[in-house]
């Protein structure tokens, strides 16, 4: 039985990547070639690609997703929204020294209001309700308007200070475009659009999913057993254009490329019959040694935290050890960790 201390490792702290590099996509690379490792930059990934191959991004576009209140009774709440339900409700996540009952409200800057509805694991389920002030008419704007205007990025826990107007366009991928996301897709925000250009010109295609990352993705696996973990729920849509993509890809004997792990999730979530479906669906998959692949051949993605979910889902793509000595080695060389750090690329383990 896999255990989670299996995917421990020390971190020396001065590695976790704090702001990204001064100009997109100056990173290293570490590439996984077995039986060792190649050191790299991003701006060498042309070299490790071929003519035929596809590349899948995912396409989220993270939302302005915290927010500050307070309690009727004065209490600080901080409430992050995990998930967009409607125009006017969401699921959210608070964070005061006592959790908001149903039918309470936790009132914000403007006049605006949620109102908790109930409860539904760790999230409440909340609708805003609300006029501005000095105002009979209701609230004009949706959720999504008011997190405009109100809500703060949010930024990862272990990205020690407040967000700034670099990260407004750092943390978003050049090509993010569909609002839900509580957290980057970080692979993706290596790549500009030069890279892109430069890879089109290799020969290389592009397809997109959607899957809205939650903020489950930063949290350690707690079980002692890795079994006994439940995993987070994530929303994810995959058009029938990338089906087609990956179809052809296959045809020509090409390579396909998850760029990031939860573009990964998408495609392995929607071929779990063994062959990939368009459609929109929410998934649970939780991948770990032993694992079978159906769709994905290569992976791009960042360094991930240990205990995680994502360590044990590059483990079960690359092998165990072969991670392992990858991240040792990566440790050793002062490679930069976690969202704004550096990347690898890899194939799968045979």
């Amino acid at each position: 039985m896999l255990r989670t201390d299996d995917f421990d490792y020390v971190l020396p702290q001065e590695l976790v990547a704090q702001v990204p590099p001064e100009v997109r996509g100056q990173s290293r690379l570490l590439v996984l070639n077995p039986p060792g490792q190649t050191d790299a930059r991003f701006s060498d990934l042309p070299r490790w690609v071929r003519a035929g191959d596809l590349l899948v991004l995912n396409d989220t576009r993270v939302m302005k997703a915290r927010l500050f209140g307070h309690k009727a009774s004065g209490g600080q709440v901080e409430c992050l929204v995990e998930r967009v339900l409607s125009q006017n409700e969401a699921l959210v996540h608070f964070r005061s020294s006592h959790a908001p009952r149903a039918g309470s409200t936790v009132l914000f800057a403007g006049g605006t209001r949620l109102f908790i509805l109930g409860r539904e694991a760790t999230l409440f389920h909340v609708r805003l309700e609300s006029t501005p002030q000095h105002s009979t008419e209701p609230v004009p704007y949706t959720l999504l308007d008011w997190m405009e205007q109100q809500g703060q990025l949010p930024l990862p826990p272990y990205i020690e200070r407040l967000p700034n107007d670099q990260d407004a366009d750092r943390y978003q991928t050049v090509y993010a475009r569909e609002l839900g996301a509580v957290a980057a897709p970080t692979a993706g925000l290596h790549f500009d659009s030069d890279m892109l250009e430069r890879l089109k010109g290799c020969g290389v295609e592009f397809a997109t999913v959607t899957l809205h990352v939650g903020a489950g993705t930063f949290q350690p696996v707690r079980t002692e057993l890795v079994a006994d973990h439940v995993m987070h729920s994530e929303w994810y849509q995959i058009p029938g254009e990338t089906v087609a993509a990956v179809q052809r890809t296959r045809a020509r004997g090409g390579r396909v490329t998850a760029v990031g792990t939860t573009s990964l999730r998408a495609l392995e979530a929607a071929s779990a019959s063994g062959v990939l479906q368009p459609g929109v669906g929410e998934t649970r998959l939780f991948i770990t040694p032993g694992y079978r692949f159906n769709t994905v051949d290569r992976l791009f993605t960042n360094f991930h935290l240990p205990r995680s979910t994502l360590l044990m889902l590059v483990s079960a793509f690359a092998g165990l050890e072969p991670i392992r000595a990858a991240y040792q080695h990566a440790i050793a060389q002062r490679y930069r960790f976690f969202s704004y750090g550096d990347a690898m690329l890899m194939d799968r383990h045979p």
